[in-house]
């Protein structure tokens, strides 16, 4: 690459982390005080009303856990019905309706805030379905995630305590204060950039050359901007954000990686604003900022070498890149949305060199943890913190505390278990699509495009994308089959919920301890020797998970 290009990508950076150096403490702050505020607006007492809610009352984890998979359970029927019945409703755009393994697929992936998308949407989705189902849905789910998270902050923050909030409130509160407003911000800046928003259905124009194109127009600006700050990932166009309408310049491509990072990067704030210790808040942000930048620059270095020989012929990595936004425009943006789990893309990772396209896949083995998804990434990375007091309990000979909490056996199962749940569902999906001989023969026949160790790559892409509820694929996997429809979908489904109930049942052991004293036996959790030893933990536990899986494809692909 040549100075300038470098030049320009050093200062996209620069400008993102200037941008979120200067929202942590103001957003970070706004979060706190929407869930410690004693106070409903008017809005949200006629939701309560509405809905039967008294949000004076206080549930108990299992009571606030019921209310997550009641609510996403009807949001499931919901979009898969809204699927189903296109053909009749209004702004249908003269689409029938979608087949039932594929709305099975999407209602749950949607409601999951994994945003996988194994079709085209906009020969696919009229704008009823895309407005009132998936754009709904990237609102609710995001919501979810940020409740469940502050829900974990109260165990750490609550003495003696049997509840953990009201999930239905945390809800609510998320929607009003935080994500409606925000979109609707971004929504206006993306206006402004040329981003379309409208009800034109397919326009037909003349080209330059007298030949016709038919055009998708659609209401894209609105559903761009909650796609990208609540961290869902899910294309208005099949393109996603490479297409022009959705992403139409440089400075539109820096401002969707600005909205990614927005809010997972407060959430640590908040988190130590509850607790009533800011530093705590900055060490997490310290694991999670060093983690994201050492992942960009990975991704971006092994891309800038372009390892191969078409890459080397050609002069550049260039395929399956935008030219409007270069190498580093795209790797930057694969890093953002790998690092977190929104899954949009502007460059396509199955045309990465084979290095390159296994870190975004390493970003999403790590748990989307740096920062990880609005909410999830940060009760993601607090689970990863008591598995890292217990470690250090266990090399100084002390029992493990954790923000005046003791971490006894009934901590350390619940967060085992959350370290598990992913792995499990990523590896036995990828080994079932090759050790079942018929599956085989369909994934290998149908599916693949790319056979060999390039092929499997593909797999354990999709599996890793699903069950980390991220929704990226390497696009060039066939995976609108009766197999993978079925198997990501229940991929998402369980590495959504199995980790929620857990992060749940975790809050509720945390919030009915009393309070510990410190003593000097208690490890300061908030000094440099910890953020290095949660990030330690944090990359051995997906090294030691993956790391033979990984031998197996793109590490295989790209040392041969």
């Amino acid at each position: 690459m040549d100075t300038w290009t470098v030049w320009a990508g050093v200062l996209q950076i620069a400008t993102v982390l200037l941008i979120l150096a200067l929202l942590y403490r103001p957003l970070g702050d706004w979060i706190a005080h929407t869930y410690t505020s004693a106070k409903d607006w008017r809005l949200e007492r006629g939701v309560y009303r509405l809905v039967g809610v008294d949000p004076a009352s206080e549930q108990t984890w299992q009571a606030y856990l019921r209310g997550v998979l009641v609510f996403s359970l009807m949001g499931v029927l919901f979009v898969y019905a809204l699927q189903r019945l296109q053909a009749v409703l209004p702004y249908s755009l003269g689409l029938p309706p979608v087949p039932e393994g594929l709305s099975f697929n999407t209602a749950v992936s949607f409601v999951t805030n994994t945003n996988w998308q194994s079709y085209s949407p906009e020969l696919t989705m009229g704008y009823t379905v895309q407005l009132a189902g998936l754009a709904v849905q990237n609102f609710v789910s995001a919501a979810v995630g940020i409740a469940v998270a502050i829900a974990l902050v109260r165990g750490f923050a609550r003495r003696g305590s049997s509840t953990i909030g009201n999930f239905w409130v945390d809800l609510v509160r998320g929607l009003t204060r935080i994500l409606l407003p925000l979109s609707i911000v971004a929504a206006i800046a993306l206006l402004t950039a040329g981003v379309v928003q409208n009800f034109t259905g397919f326009t037909e124009v003349s080209t330059i050359t007298g030949g016709t194109q038919v055009l998708p127009g659609g209401p894209v600006a609105s559903q761009e901007a909650i796609k990208e700050l609540g961290t869902n990932g899910g294309g208005f166009f099949n393109a996603n954000s490479a297409h022009p309408f959705e992403n139409p310049a440089p400075w539109t491509n820096v401002l969707q990686i600005l909205l990614v990072f927005a809010i997972p990067f407060a959430m640590p704030r908040a988190f130590g604003k509850m607790v009533g210790d800011n530093r705590q808040g900055y060490a997490i942000l310290a694991v999670m900022a060093s983690l994201a930048v050492v992942s960009v620059a990975l991704v971006s270095w092994l891309e800038s070498l372009a390892l191969g020989t078409a890459p080397q012929l050609a002069g550049a990595a260039m395929e399956g890149k935008e030219v409007r936004f270069g190498i580093l425009g795209s790797t930057f943006f694969a890093g953002a949305t790998t690092l977190t789990s929104t899954g949009a893309v502007n460059s396509m990772h199955d045309s990465y060199t084979a290095l390159g396209g296994m870190i975004p896949m390493i970003n999403m083995m790590l748990g989307e943890i740096a920062p990880g998804g609005v909410g999830s990434g940060l009760y993601g990375m607090l689970v990863l913190a008591i598995i890292a007091v217990f470690v250090g309990g266990l090399l100084v000979g002390r029992t493990p505390e954790y923000l005046g909490k003791k971490i006894g056996p009934t901590q350390i199962k619940l967060a085992s278990l959350y370290i598990l749940v992913t792995p499990i569902l990523v590896l036995a999906g990828t080994a079932l699509s090759f050790a079942i001989p018929a599956i085989r023969s369909d994934v290998e026949n149908v599916s693949i495009w790319n056979p060999g160790v390039h092929g499997l790559g593909e797999v354990l892409y999709a599996f890793t994308s699903a069950a980390n509820n991220n929704g990226s694929a390497f696009a060039g996997l066939t995976a609108n089959t009766p197999w993978f429809n079925t198997a990501l979908g229940v991929a998402m489904l369980l590495g959504r919920f199995i980790p929620i109930a857990l992060v749940l049942a975790l809050a509720g052991s945390l919030a009915a301890q009393e309070r510990v004293p410190s003593t000097v036996g208690t490890l300061p959790t908030y000094r440099p020797q910890f953020v290095g030893l949660l990030a330690v933990v944090s990359v051995v536990i997906t090294a030691l998970t993956y790391f033979p899986v990984l031998t197996l494809g793109p590490l295989a692909e790209g040392l041969v």
